[in-house]
């Protein structure tokens, strides 16, 4: 079972996501188990305040360092080995990649969600690594700590109806997904490619090849590295082809 703290002062917005979906099926079945602490809960003030106004002046308030010290503190008290993970835009971008790192790793992940103009900067004494989920301001931590939850809990054997479904998302194979379809064959004069119709797995799993390397190609080309030689010559075919319609030399694809 993989496991989870969070950290925040708003459990109710972790707490409305884990009923839904993969998650809250994982969680049901005892594959995965999220611990919400109420920061407010650990803090000495009778008011059960977390910030105040930053040394030195300037705008918004900063969320003080003794509710996270005492958690954090609360949490590790049963000895067993966990990560601390403080959600910033400062920290390691995260990626497919650094999902399966956390969930291959033997400890709890410890999520720390931030507010305001930030966390006290002496945090950084108490957690292990800063993870960001990508260069943009959001209000707090919890949708990023999301994030890495149902990223990491997608991996876990049995989380999903279907096991081969993580092993063809985007990212896993090290590029983007190929386009999907399904009922009705025709709409609004947009038919789903007959290779898809034909019965053929083999024209079919070539398709999506080349249909997944597509969209990298034209979205992404910064993931097309260590190819297999059948996804380069898939590559170079795509590359001939581009070029012919930049031409406008239209060549009829064998899987159409």
């Amino acid at each position: 079972m993989k496991e989870f703290d969070v950290l925040t002062i708003f459990p109710e917005l972790i707490e409305c996501y884990l009923i839904h979906g993969v998650i809250g099926k994982a969680l049901n079945k005892g594959l995965a188990e999220v611990k919400i602490h109420n920061l407010r809960d650990f803090t000495s003030d009778k008011h059960k305040k977390v910030d105040d106004s930053p040394y030195g002046g300037g705008a918004g308030m900063v969320m003080q360092i003794e509710s996270f010290y005492n958690v954090i503190n609360y949490i590790k008290s049963d000895g067993q080995p966990r990560k601390v993970v403080l959600l910033s835009p400062q920290g390691r971008v995260f990626s497919q990649k650094v999902a399966q790192e956390f969930y291959n790793e033997n400890q709890e992940l410890v999520l720390v969600c931030g507010r305001y103009e930030g966390i006290d900067e002496r945090i950084k004494n108490i957690i292990d690594e800063e993870i960001s989920i990508g260069d943009y301001i959001i209000s707090g931590g919890e949708l990023a700590a999301l994030v890495i939850i149902d990223s990491i809990v997608r991996l876990i054997p049995g989380a999903l109806g279907d096991e081969s479904s993580a092993k063809e998302d985007s990212f896993m194979r090290g590029f983007l997904d190929y386009p999907q379809y399904t009922r009705p064959e025709e709409f609004n004069g947009m038919r789903v490619p007959n290779v898809l119709l034909s019965g053929d797995h083999k024209k079919i799993a070539l398709w999506r090849k080349k249909e997944a390397l597509r969209n990298t190609l034209q979205k992404r080309p910064d993931l097309l590295k260590n190819l297999s030689n059948e996804e380069m010559q898939i590559l170079k075919e795509l590359c001939s082809e581009i070029n012919r319609n930049i031409l406008g030399v239209h060549d009829e694809s064998v899987y159409n």
